[in-house]
């Protein structure tokens, strides 16, 4: 389909484009790779009246060491956070993560901050930011503030962020010990039918999951059984706990439950070797 008429403005900072969304209130929307939006658009699912181009705006790609974090801009391409140097050293995987991001086409254009901001549950990296213990820093025209990852995601597609401001910066935690990236699908490009990411290291772990609720799934109930001393194969089997699964034409609910505690015990199974 085609979408629906739109203006089309191109911001040079994040200054400008948060100035531009002001000016236009709900009608208008931030682009960046646009491969959550458009699609949208073609299905006149969203109707923006405007866009505000913000995929040139170069002080938002980067990937940087920041002492006891690792500090990635929104606007860093999926391709980058995969082949970062400074994420396989201190974040692998996130890095790991992203290489199951779509295909090439899509891990050259999508960005890390589009697919946080655009809150999908199906998405692989807000779930392995949010079993990373990220913090989002988001900015207004009231200047920026700081998000937990746990506290961002509030709904289907719905988050946290205020109408007028955007995601600039994601900061990951620099994790030890080991960690594991589990995603079940019928084909490498597909959104999972259920994702792992999870981390161990001298009993604190993160497990979060994909595609199992209406946001990214936080498994607090695994992470809390392992702490107490539970078996690899107890814990996972309260993989399921938060999560909400839907049925659709890829599984049914009690399947993706049944995949999610497979799934969490091979991510902690792989974590603790």
């Amino acid at each position: 389909m085609i979408p629906a008429p739109f203006e089309y403005k191109r911001a040079g900072s994040a200054e400008e484009a948060i100035s531009l969304i002001g000016q236009h209130g709900d009608d208008a929307k931030f682009l960046a790779g646009g491969h959550s939006l458009i699609p949208l658009m073609k299905l006149r699912l969203a109707q923006p009246t405007v866009l505000v181009d913000i995929g040139r705006v170069k002080d938002l790609s980067y990937v940087k060491d920041a002492g006891d974090h690792v500090a990635i801009g929104a606007l860093t391409r999926h391709m980058d956070v995969e082949k970062s140097s400074v994420l396989k050293q201190h974040v692998p995987l996130l890095a790991h993560a992203a290489s199951h991001v779509g295909d090439s086409q899509v891990r050259h254009r999508g960005t890390i901050g589009g697919s946080i901001a655009h809150a999908d549950p199906a998405s692989d990296l807000p779930a392995t930011t949010l079993a990373l213990g990220a913090t989002y820093v988001v900015q207004g025209p009231k200047g920026k503030r700081e998000i937990a990852a746990k506290d961002f995601f509030k709904g289907f597609l719905e988050s946290a962020l205020a109408a007028d401001e955007m995601l600039v910066e994601i900061k990951v935690p620099k994790m030890k010990g080991g960690w594991s990236f589990q995603k079940f699908n019928r084909r490498a490009q597909d959104w999972a039918i259920v994702g792992v990411a999870a981390w161990r290291n001298n009993g604190t772990s993160g497990v979060a999951l994909v595609n199992m609720g209406s946001t990214p799934v936080l498994a607090s109930s695994v992470s809390k059984a392992l702490s107490s001393g539970a078996s690899i194969a107890d814990a996972a089997a309260l993989a399921a706990e938060e999560a909400e699964p839907q049925s659709d034409l890829n599984a049914s609910a009690e399947y993706r439950q049944h995949l999610a505690r497979v799934l969490v015990r091979r991510a902690l199974e792989e974590a603790s070797k």
